[in-house]
């Protein structure tokens, strides 16, 4: 018998043959793990920002149900398309959270956008006519009521009732300033009204007179305008709701998935839980409420109920803010400022005393609400600063913390620009405000400028320089009062002219996404399920028909939105 023996390669091979086919045998009696199941929606080929500064660049988003699965690659998450996968091809657009509008007042929104829109008109003469337009297209509303004017095209910055008898003279005709500040009625509402020459103005308001007659004019500032508002009849449950739905298509169509409601009323909280309840609330809504110098501590009681009765399981809605004002505007003299306007001796009466401010701050912080401050000029603003160092100082600090914010801050005193860090206190500014206030020109001219004065222009809308100090910046719309449409605020916000101090106010297109993204997710206490596009977070998203990361707009109509995803569903798809 003759012995082959093997060479030391030729046992080696033996040995790896044998092994190998083990392996095949186990293989062949193990399961294979499970595929991973197709998503449900796929956006491909986009320039995803997900507003997390250190995750590398991607280009596709896979959606699950309600969350966002998996961000990456298009060819990697491509091998989740199944037969029943809805697609959108983003086209080489930005894919970002969507939008959260930081600052609206919603129902307001709702209801003008069925009523004579007087934004962007010039002149008397085209405002007088669209509101005939109007009127003629309506006979039978008893009231005609539209939204949007401007100070510029009337004379001293103030209407009258008889230009506005010129375009409505048989029922009363009510005519909101953009601002939401000032009122402008026809005589036939005056007379509805019952406002004389001897009619008082009101706490925080004014009648503004004829000073040869002391007639009112036809103009009311702020809490004047109530006057009128109570002598017109209430709308009814089914137009509350019809509103609302209407402001919801509205921001789908503009990318808009998230608002933060500033100041609710009771009714309008309860038609928003009442549309969660029933599954309708398709738009994530923080609600605020509303405090004034007479809330008592049993207001800020019953508040707390509520807050926890609506509770924060279901996302669609949520409250825990209160919304107070510590000034008016400045077009219409009525913000507070430190130096009085120019001119005038005047500086402006606040709404609330520095007292009454910090008293209310105080009894809210107690209990752990958020409370958010309306102060457009600097002695308002300080006041506010102000409160809130003292609710700190006084009361310990809430379990969720304090995300305190001041809504506006249109303009500021320098020492107070680094207290918005020092305090942890949220700017929350609307880019669009700078047109309205004509300071988007080199050589700017209206009411806004020639009120504030040049020396305080240089510390105007300074979201840069209050960002740069490390403190929170949040943009919104405060639509009606601007348009809700994001893409204006963003051209606006990355090529604004002009610098606040040495600091030029132009801001970097992430910031400003994330400013309305996961920064305004941050402040209404959202940050761990919105805001960014990342795996278990809410599938909110924003699709825009071009890369504004790579070329900002170079125009305010620049942006547009190609597709709109709320909860995993797409809600708004361009044609």
């Amino acid at each position: 018998m003759t012995r082959t023996h093997l060479t030391p390669t030729r046992h080696l091979v033996r040995r790896l043959t044998t092994a190998l086919a083990g392996v095949v045998a186990l293989s062949a009696c193990t399961p294979a793990p499970p595929a991973e199941p197709p998503a449900d929606l796929l956006i491909i080929n986009g320039r995803v920002f997900t507003g997390d500064a250190d995750r590398g660049p991607s280009t596709a988003v896979a959606v699950r149900g309600s969350t966002i699965a998996a961000v990456g690659p298009t060819a990697e998450l491509s091998r989740l398309q199944g037969p029943a996968t809805t697609v959108i091809d983003a086209r080489g657009g930005v894919v970002a959270p969507g939008f959260n509008d930081a600052h609206l007042h919603l129902l307001s929104g709702g209801f003008t956008l069925g009523q004579v829109d007087l934004a962007s008109l010039a002149s008397l003469e085209a405002i007088q006519q669209s509101i005939r337009t109007f009127a003629a297209a309506h006979p039978d509303a008893p009231w005609v009521e539209g939204f949007g004017w401007p100070y510029a095209p009337f004379p001293d910055s103030s209407p009258t009732a008889a230009q506005l008898d010129a375009a409505v003279a048989d029922r009363p005709a009510v005519m909101n300033c953009y601002d939401g500040h000032s009122l402008w009625v026809n005589t036939r509402a005056l007379e509805a009204a019952g406002i004389t020459a001897q009619t008082p103005n009101p706490p925080n308001g004014e009648i503004v007179r004829d000073p040869r007659t002391g007639r009112p004019t036809g103009h009311l500032k702020e809490a004047a305008a109530d006057l009128v508002r109570r002598a017109m009849p209430p709308p009814t449950d089914d137009q509350r709701r019809a509103a609302l739905r209407a402001a919801v298509t509205h921001a789908h169509r503009l990318g808009v998935t998230s608002v933060q409601n500033a100041g609710t009323s009771l009714s309008d909280m309860a038609l928003l839980e009442a549309t969660r309840d029933s599954g309708d609330l398709a738009l994530r809504t923080y609600a605020a409420f509303r405090a004034n110098g007479a809330t008592t501590e049993a207001d800020a009681d019953a508040m707390v109920a509520t807050w926890q009765r609506i509770g924060d399981e279901r996302p669609t809605l949520k409250t825990g803010i209160v919304k107070m004002f510590a000034d008016g505007v400045i077009e219409s003299r009525t913000a507070a400022l430190i130096d009085p306007y120019p001119g005038s001796g005047d500086r402006g009466t606040p709404q609330l005393s520095p007292d009454d401010l910090t008293r209310v701050v105080a009894l809210l912080d107690r209990r752990g609400l958020q409370v958010q401050i309306h102060a457009t000029g600097d002695r308002g603003v300080q006041m506010a600063l102000d409160a809130f160092a003292h609710a700190a100082q006084v009361n310990p600090a809430p379990a969720r913390g304090r995300r305190h914010r001041i809504e506006h801050v249109e303009t500021i005193s320098e020492p107070d620009i680094a207290r918005f860090q020092t305090l942890g206190v949220v700017a929350s500014m609307q880019p669009m405000h700078v047109v309205l206030g004509d300071m988007n020109s080199p050589t700017p001219s209206g009411p806004w400028p020639d009120n504030v004065g040049p020396e305080r222009q240089q510390r105007a809308w300074a979201w840069r320089r209050i960002a740069r100090l490390g403190a929170r910046v949040v943009f919104g719309s405060d639509w009606p009062v601007a348009t809700l449409d994001p893409g204006p605020a963003l051209w606006l916000a990355t090529t604004r002219t002009g610098t606040a101090g040495d600091v030029p106010q132009a801001m970097p297109m992430a910031d400003v996404l994330r400013a309305y993204t996961s920064e305004a997710a941050w402040a209404s206490f959202d940050e761990s399920r919105k805001g960014r596009l990342a795996p278990g977070q809410l599938a909110d998203v924003v699709v825009l028909t071009s890369d504004v990361l790579s070329t900002p707009p170079a125009t305010a109509d620049a942006v547009s939105v190609a597709a709109t995803v709320f909860d995993g569903r797409v809600v708004f798809r361009k044609p």
